[in-house]
């Protein structure tokens, strides 16, 4: 049996990317990420990709971008990935109680 656990990780800001970097250098599996949409920032209101976002992609994890975390909208995606756990910092949305 192996040790290496299927994560789900669900973050926004740079400090969610710390925890995400921490993970990648562990022998776990981050099989997705979660994280709100992408968001117009600044003076020119440019659409700007949040820190968690910006590490899952250069890392080459799937990113999941809900606009609502529904459990009949998630289900088959969190679903799809096989996840043995989900870790969730300062992701910014309240998870519903049952998300599988």
């Amino acid at each position: 049996m192996s040790d290496s656990l299927r994560i789900i990780f669900a973050g926004t800001p740079d400090f969610a990317a710390r925890h995400l970097a921490a993970l990648l250098s562990t022998q776990h599996h981050i099989v997705g990420v979660l994280t709100p949409p992408d968001k117009p920032a600044g003076r020119g209101k440019k659409l700007t990709i949040n820190p968690v976002k910006e590490l899952a992609l250069t890392n080459n994890i799937p990113v999941y971008q809900p606009t609502s975390l529904k459990p009949e909208e998630n289900h088959e995606w969190i679903k799809a990935l096989q996840p043995d756990v989900m870790i969730v910092v300062a992701y910014g949305m309240i998870l519903p109680q049952s998300s599988t």
